[in-house]
């Protein structure tokens, strides 16, 4: 069977990814916290088609700010698990921010992007270069 040849990048990638999901998960913490403090903060147009209460949002933020966190964690591991997770949740953060863009349009939009870079940096990853850059 051929094994394929992971390039130099690699082992910095998985890093990267393990850190961004750690920031991911803070940043969408603080994010939740703030709208569990104060629902008048977060304030969307008139015409949005997915209404949502901000309180209960803001709970799913926290809540899923931790566990992206925790995941982030894990890819240091090198554990297969940790990179399935990680892909997962951030397709879920990048699906979850596209319903949080009319509160937060440049914030929304930069955790997308930071999502998936993440899930391609975590599909280039392999439990050697994981090793290999912890």
């Amino acid at each position: 069977m051929a094994t394929r040849e992971e390039s130099g990048w690699t082992p910095g990638f998985v890093v990267f990814a393990g850190v961004m999901l750690m920031l991911i998960g803070t940043f969408e913490a603080f994010t939740g916290l703030a709208a569990i403090i104060d629902d008048k903060y977060f304030v969307v147009g008139k015409n949005y088609a997915y209404e949502l209460d901000v309180t209960a949002w803001g709970w799913l933020h926290l809540i899923y700010g931790v566990i992206v966190a925790a995941a982030g964690w894990g890819v240091f591991s090198g554990a297969t698990w940790a990179r399935v997770v990680g892909i997962m949740l951030a397709g879920i953060s990048a699906i979850g921010n596209f319903f949080f863009i009319p509160y937060q349009p440049v914030w929304a939009i930069l955790i997308i992007a930071l999502d998936v870079l993440v899930i391609a940096a975590l599909s280039a990853y392999s439990p050697r270069a994981a090793r290999m850059g912890a």
